[in-house]
């Protein structure tokens, strides 16, 4: 796919040094963005970088080192540098040099695109951007309004002393709108068009992601809410739509499962996990009603491939079976320290970090319930979108989160719009008391473009699909709680 990424693979063959084992992954990093706010359009943005990251082991030690310099001379100093730090953490290893994986595949992936970027002139983005600026300034209380479309293409090769040659490229798409309206002294925003909605694939995406479509309705939400009545308080039933689900799982399922957190490795940055690894196989994380899935599968989700970067073949998993916690998230690093079964999950955020336990595709499987349906069985709740505020515990347990919109329900029937609707609960608890999981029609592929992890921080794109949900006995309120 990538010819020069595969020479320096080659050249690197030649020169690769005597270790027990090596992995080696090459990256092309090239991105583009174009905005327009409040009608005038802002600079477009562009980003080009490639660079190798080299992993040895050495003993029973491990290191890296990360370059951008990919001639011979420059990986020769890398592979110098990884060794060195190789055998001075073999003393410390926390695994022998069998158990560093040693991965061998031969494979090749690539996004499905139907509709190139640059098949779209930047002119006619630019112009789509403006048509979209126009749909959002709807009244003299939008104070602020903007749209912006995204694009980025990474090529990896990856290669190993035991055989692997990888070969993977991904594009992916990331529109988004947004709104805010004021009045006095009370300010509402919207969001959507593909907000927390990046995904793989080509401009094709765009109409699947209601981009520009939305733009009206969104502005006209925002304006409304301006005068609506605050949400009420109290304990009660909930209904999330997929734009709200997405924040709910990926905060308290999917960081607390990552199991370098579990093991202790995030202890003095982002905190550790409620969760044990004797919870494993046994332990109820919710109803019957929740299946969890990692899935590296669906194409257009925004972390789907063939292989993670420790070059270990993806597959679909269930994380969560039947409300019961069945295995981590956690790579064949971290898999090998503990003995436990996991899933393709090691991932590298930029070319120069290591890749750690990350979340990838994380999706709540449909159920079978109608939302209409969950409506028409709740006598007094609050339906919620899209995320607008998150809060959550270091063990990732107790939570508080913000929604950009609100609807009262009452006696089965959904009211009008409520303002700054809030609610907060215990993860261990949150989950069990899910009622209700919504059919195929209402489920709605998303992502969150800025998963941060890691010290130095280091920030990757995650996907999360759902469908909407209903919860009891939920604890909300309003902005003026």
């Amino acid at each position: 796919m990538n010819d020069y990424l595969n020479q320096v693979a080659q050249q690197f063959i030649s020169i690769a040094p005597a270790v027990n084992s090596w992995t080696l992954r090459l990256t092309s990093e090239t991105s583009e963005t174009v905005s327009v706010r409040q009608g005038v359009m802002q600079p477009v943005y562009n980003h080009q970088a490639s660079g190798a990251l080299l992993i040895v082991a050495i003993g029973n030690g491990s290191g890296y080192a990360a370059t951008s310099d990919l001639s011979p001379v420059g990986l020769k100093h890398a592979a110098r540098l990884a060794s060195d730090w190789a055998r001075r953490s073999s003393v410390l290893g926390l695994l022998k040099a069998d158990d560093y994986p040693q991965p061998a595949g031969q494979g090749r992936y690539e996004t499905p695109v139907k509709q190139r970027w640059h098949a779209l002139p930047l002119d006619e983005k630019v112009a789509l951007l403006q048509d979209a600026n126009r749909a959002l300034k709807i009244h003299d209380s939008i104070v602020d309004w903007s749209a912006y479309l995204g694009y980025g293409c990474d090529d990896v090769v990856f290669i190993s002393s035991a055989g692997a040659h990888i070969e993977q490229r991904f594009h992916y798409i990331q529109p988004a709108l947004s709104a805010v309206a004021n009045q006095g002294s009370q300010t509402q925003y919207r969001s959507g068009g593909g907000h927390n909605g990046a995904r793989q694939g080509g401009l094709e995406q765009l109409a699947l992601l209601n981009f520009p479509g939305a733009a009206t309705s969104l502005a006209e939400e925002a304006v409304a809410l301006l005068s609506a009545d605050e949400c009420p308080q109290g304990i009660m039933d909930v209904v999330l739509a997929p734009s709200q689900m997405v924040l709910q799982i990926h905060e308290s399922i999917g960081h607390p499962l990552e199991l370098d957190r579990i093991l202790g490795d995030e202890r003095n940055y982002a905190g550790t996990s409620f969760v044990t690894q004797d919870m494993f196989g046994s332990y109820r994380y919710g109803s019957d009603l929740l299946n969890v899935t990692y899935d590296p599968g669906r194409p257009e989700q925004l972390a789907s491939f063939a292989y993670d970067d420790e070059g270990t073949p993806a597959r679909r998993e269930y994380i969560i079976r039947n409300g019961i916690l069945e295995r981590p998230l956690g790579g064949a690093t971290s898999q090998a320290r503990t003995s436990m079964p996991g899933v393709a999950n090691a991932r590298q955020a930029v070319w120069y970090r290591p890749p750690i336990d990350r979340m990838a595709n994380l999706n709540v499987e449909p159920g079978e319930s109608r939302p209409e349906d969950m409506i028409a069985s709740i006598e007094h709740g609050v339906y919620m979108e899209t995320n607008r505020s998150w809060s959550i515990d270091d063990s990732r347990n107790k939570f508080q989160f913000g929604c950009e919109l609100g609807r009262v329900i009452k006696n089965g029937e959904l009211k009008g719009l409520v303002r700054n609707p809030n609610y907060r609960g215990i993860s261990a608890t949150f989950w069990r008391n899910l009622a209700a999981v919504g059919n195929e029609q209402s489920f709605d592929v998303l992502g969150v473009s800025n998963c941060g992890k890691g010290e130095p921080n280091q920030s990757i794109y995650v996907g999360h699909a759902s469908p909407t949900c209903h919860f009891r006995n939920v604890d909300v309120f309003g902005g003026a709680a």
